[in-house]
């Protein structure tokens, strides 16, 4: 049995999620927000049970996850995406937001119980000691891999820089296995991969939004400049489609890429005063050029902001089908040594004023994905909307975010990107392409 899970050794993904990260430590309420009388009974309720359980449950408790589970299930209760993290969890998102990590440069899966390598990234010390894609590890330090997780195997694979690890390796055609002595160096993930489309269009695919996401697509957008020209460049599609989001600043910058002004996104906490804008400077990095945007079910939050923006400036086709839906920004708060408080502090709204929280970001052209034969019945088509405890949009009856998160691994299967192309190309045409700019909203 397979699972289809890639990591690259960077610790879990950041989830749907668009994130502030705040260096200031939580400080106490101020006079106007002090909880009332009643609120610090009930803490001290809090502190009598805790004891209890402390001193008197049937087996010795572990005191700090009494801690961490007492604290996650207040934050539970507020929305799906507030959270602690403790030092480890917290560790690992910034590992993850930063696109740098100490490692060996390899993609992996897990299939029959042991880890396999989907492909060693170039350049790497994995690529350089000659892993192969298709390779199985199974042993790490002389450690069975059967019986991990695959998170925990990339753990173990993972760590500082220049310290060597052996992998034992079950290689198809070999007579038995190999050990590979690897040592770790700094990983640099690129979020933007692309490639060029016949000989006129650039394709870009952001993966997820992480630091080096606005430089890795200028230098994608420049490199395929370069390699096609200026003037045989058709046009240009920004596949957003599984991007489950990451960091707010790297999706303005995105959205900036291609907008020469106007308002990219606004955020809107609890008070009047919280309210922030984002505009967007002059300058193009494709100089116009006609630009298509897919998405699908499973593009949130960072990615809805970049597909909202570019439609309703109509700078860019939405082509695909119905977005997640997550609008809620999570402010990342160090606790020092105590890890870090992931809070919902406000919602985004595109710049016509408009909130996708719970409804996501409709196409401007609809194209559903076909799923194979093995896959139909087993792919859900989810949405912020199903997620229990999520907060309301803006209107109730407008909730309804999601739809089928499938994008085939075959870009000759790819319906989606395949009607982008005719659409780029003259072979199909729509009104909704290209945008009529005069039908932007007013900024």
């Amino acid at each position: 049995m397979i699972r289809k899970y890639a990591y690259l050794f960077a610790g879990a993904v950041v989830g749907a999620s668009a994130v502030f990260i705040v260096s200031a430590a939580i400080q106490g309420p101020g006079p106007a927000n002090a909880a009332g009388a009643s609120t610090y009974r009930e803490l001290s309720i809090f502190g009598d049970i805790f004891e209890r359980v402390r001193s008197q449950y049937v087996t010795a408790p572990d005191e700090q996850k009494l801690i961490e589970s007492a604290i996650n299930g207040m934050l539970n209760s507020l929305d799906p995406h507030s959270s602690y993290m403790n030092a480890k969890d917290y560790s690992d998102m910034r590992v993850q937001t930063r696109g740098e990590f100490g490692g060996l440069g390899i993609e992996v899966t897990m299939e029959n119980d042991l880890v396999k390598v989907v492909t060693p990234i170039d350049d790497t010390p994995a690529a350089k000691a000659g892993i192969l894609a298709g390779d199985l590890i199974s042993k790490i330090d002389g450690d069975e891999v059967r019986g991990l997780t695959l998170q925990e195997a990339v753990d173990k694979m993972r760590g500082p820089v220049n310290t060597p690890i052996v992998l034992t390796i079950v290689r198809e055609g070999a007579d038995k296995p190999m050990d590979f002595t690897i040592i770790r160096d700094r990983i640099t993930v690129k979020s933007v991969k692309y490639r060029i489309e016949g000989e006129d269009v650039g394709y870009l695919r952001i993966t997820n939004f992480t630091e080096q996401t606005f430089d890795n697509l200028g230098e994608a957008v420049r490199d395929i400049r370069t390699k096609v020209g200026d003037d045989k460049v058709k046009g240009y599609v920004l596949d957003l489609r599984l991007n489950p989001g990451g960091l707010l600043d790297q999706a303005v910058s995105v959205s900036d890429s291609f907008l020469d002004r106007g308002e990219i996104v606004s955020t809107r906490g609890r008070n009047a005063d919280e309210t922030r804008r984002y505009s967007a400077r002059p300058g193009d990095l494709t100089d116009g050029k006609p630009l298509i945007v897919l998405i699908n079910g499973g593009s949130a939050s960072a990615s809805e902001i970049v597909a909202g923006a570019l439609q309703d400036h109509k700078r860019a086709t939405i082509l695909g089908t119905r977005s997640f839906g997550k609008g809620s920004v999570q402010t990342i708060i160090p606790l020092g040594a105590n890890g870090a408080l992931r809070l919902t502090t406000a919602l985004y709204y595109t710049p016509a004023g408009t909130s996708i929280q719970a409804k996501g970001i409709n196409p401007d052209i609809e194209v559903a994905q076909p799923l194979p034969e093995e896959l139909k019945g087993r792919v859900e088509a989810r949405g912020e909307s199903s997620l229990r405890g999520h907060i309301n949009g803006q209107l109730e009856d407008e909730e309804g975010s999601g739809s089928s998160a499938y994008v085939p691994a075959d870009p000759k299967d790819d319906v989606q990107l395949g009607h982008a192309l005719d659409l780029i190309r003259g072979v199909k045409f729509s009104e909704a392409f290209p945008p009529d700019p005069n039908a932007a909203v007013p900024n």
